[in-house]
């Protein structure tokens, strides 16, 4: 399988600042690729190099198979909704995505239907003929979606779609954005820095920190490696839990079905079970919680930082 974005020792300088520094990755066609980072990471300004808005100061990328020498041909086959997209309130919704169909070779009644298509397929169907003006942020960031998708792109590159947006409409933002890849099988590169979101729709994971990759892998692979577990769930006989939580004096427990949940907070995973085992608690069980994405990313960006 050949991959829709390919980057390599990508860096980029704006004086004295490194912006990224050597930054390498892939995806592929059908996956939701999250990049998270703290601000001032680098984020924007990748999706900017890959996007062509900016030419990287050393390295080498190519997106939709295309290397990035040919910028025009790049842009005919990608979609992007900037963080902070401007829209003309004069215009209705169908208005704006007709004019951009046209843009891309559309005219007539193949510019009606696209804009009609896709306002449907993100739940504007029945704001076609309504001015921008009246619409929300929400309908705003899903129009702009819309105007991303217009050109039929195989890849589609999201700067904080969701942010500002009530619950309502993040849920709504997440449900088209699996719809590209899953159905358009589209590449779509999600900029967020919500780590539930990526939890939820990527297929895989990229951090960026001070310009750097610091983790790069599915959402699992990334929190194993990088984050120790934050519980252990410790079960044994009934007539032990007195001696159990003596043995445990100084951690966070919980009780649990035949046990207790221990809070390890980064600590020794196997101190919990020595305690237990040297004061003749019978163990019958012992399973490490799973590592979260939270704590991967709190630990490769040192807090965040």
């Amino acid at each position: 399988m050949s991959s829709t974005i390919l980057a390599r020792g990508i860096a980029k300088r704006y004086g004295d600042l490194l912006a990224l520094d050597g930054v390498s990755f892939s995806a592929e066609a059908g996956e939701v690729l999250g990049v998270l980072g703290p601000n001032g990471a680098g984020k924007t300004t990748a999706i900017r190099v890959l996007t062509t808005i900016l030419e990287p100061t050393t390295g080498t990328f190519s997106v939709a198979g295309v290397p990035h020498g040919r910028p025009e041909e790049i842009r005919r086959r990608i979609g992007v909704l900037p963080e902070s997209a401007g829209y003309p309130e004069r215009q209705t919704g169908g208005e704006f995505l007709r004019y951009h169909a046209r843009l891309y070779g559309r005219s007539g009644r193949g510019a009606r239907d696209t804009a009609a298509t896709l306002l449907a397929e993100v739940g504007l169907g029945d704001r076609e003929d309504h001015l921008i003006a009246s619409y929300s942020r929400g309908m705003r960031q899903r129009l702009g979606i819309a105007r991303a998708l217009v050109n039929d792109p195989r890849v589609v590159f999201l700067d904080e779609p969701t942010l500002g947006l009530d619950p309502a409409g993040q849920r709504q933002m997440l449900a088209i954005i699996s719809r590209i890849a899953g159905e358009l099988d589209a590449t779509v590169l999600l900029c967020t820095h919500l780590l539930d979101e990526v939890e939820q729709i990527c297929t895989r994971v990229l951090i960026l920190h001070r310009g750097r990759v610091v983790a790069h892998g599915t959402v699992a692979e990334v929190a194993a490696r990088a984050a120790a577990p934050r519980t252990a769930t410790i079960r044994f006989a009934d007539d032990d839990l007195a001696a159990a939580r003596t043995a445990l004096s100084g951690f966070e427990v919980t009780p649990a079905a035949g046990g207790l949940t221990v809070a390890l907070d980064g600590g020794d995973s196997n101190e919990a079970l020595r305690r237990l085992l040297d004061a003749g608690v019978s163990v019958r069980a012992y399973e490490l919680g799973a590592a979260r994405l939270s704590d991967a990313f709190l630990a490769v960006t040192a807090g965040g930082r």
